[in-house]
């Protein structure tokens, strides 16, 4: 139940992170997207909390999960009861980290909103040499992503339907019924798929469309690493992985920003997808393959050892210089 079934049990999360014994260790590094930032420490135990989100289901996010036509009445009116508690314990829990690092400055800027937290950034790797660069492709576009609302599949089955564009989709999720009723005969759903045959879909696809606001985004950085632009939307961590060859008027990119690795839409709206996509068709010769690969070169698995190892050591020694003043 509790594998396929996980999002119900979500009043309890708190009470089951904090039910584990740490006491013992001088240094815990919590990974947390929900509730593992909340795990109780010993005095003498420093907490390191990487954290990809703050919770997004009581955040920003609330409406995409439990808004009007994306949940029952029943679940509804339980979060609108447990929203509120479940912030207070989100907030009150984040005293209990000593240093907080985001996995991207967009993630960074909601910890230090929700917080009231400064927060270091390493960005997550990606496993650059295992991804093959190919500079040809089949005519698709791609996705991959977990079906959940605020992933925006939508937007792109929609976009792709009034343009007649072939679009497969790797994912599957809660919103899968409702998507898969809504696709043309030139969307194609995969399900999900091994790795090995997703970075068969990323080298062989035209481009990747990535229309919902993430907190990072690893997949841009692997569809990029096989030589492929993307289409993203402009908002949450694309703006700190892909280089527009189409910069807003009101965020002009830095000089040095490098070669364009994809196309950004503004307005989270069908009928600016369409346009980016076109864009990209007119525009497509644009994209240099080999450039688009370089550019995900700092992301590698290596360097982010290297930037997280620094790191750990030099919070572990500041946490004992300051609880020994």
């Amino acid at each position: 139940f509790a594998s396929t079934h996980y999002r119900n049990l979500l009043p309890i999360f708190p009470f089951a992170i904090q039910s584990f014994k740490l006491d013992k260790y001088d240094l815990i590094l919590s990974s947390s997207h929900c509730v593992a930032k909340g795990i109780r420490v010993a005095d003498a135990t420093c907490h390191i909390a990487y954290v990809h989100t703050p919770m997004r289901y009581i955040w920003d996010q609330y409406e995409s999960y439990f808004g009007k036509g994306q949940a029952g009445l029943l679940t509804r009116t339980i979060m609108t009861w447990l929203r509120h508690p479940l912030q207070k314990w989100d907030v009150a829990s984040s005293d209990g980290v000593h240093f907080f690092v985001a996995n991207s400055q967009h993630v960074a800027k909601r910890i230090q909103k929700y917080y009231r937290r400064q927060a270091q950034v390493v960005y997550p790797p990606v496993d650059f040499h295992a991804f093959s660069f190919s500079s040809h492709d089949e005519g698709f576009y791609l996705m991959v992503t977990a079906f959940a609302p605020y992933k925006r599949v939508d937007l792109a089955i929609q976009a792709c339907n009034r343009l007649g564009r072939s679009l497969k989709i790797v994912g599957a999720g809660q919103d899968e019924r409702r998507l898969l009723r809504m696709a043309g005969p030139t969307i194609e759903m995969l399900g999900w798929q091994s790795d090995q045959r997703i970075r068969e879909c990323y080298a062989r696809c035209k481009a990747l469309i990535f229309p919902g606001e993430e907190d990072f985004g690893i997949v841009p950085l692997e569809v990029m690493a096989s030589g492929k632009p993307v289409i993203a939307y402009a908002k949450g961590g694309a703006l700190e992985t892909v280089v527009p060859l189409n910069p807003s008027r009101e965020r002009k990119m830095p000089s040095d920003q490098g070669a364009p690795t994809g196309i950004f839409f503004y307005e989270q709206t069908v009928e600016a997808l369409i346009e980016a996509i076109l864009l990209f068709e007119r525009d497509g010769d644009s994209f240099d393959a080999e450039l688009i690969r370089c550019h995900v070169s700092s992301f590698d698995r290596t360097q982010f050892k290297e930037r997280m190892r620094e790191l750990i050591n030099r919070c572990y020694k500041e946490f004992h210089v300051n609880r020994s003043c």
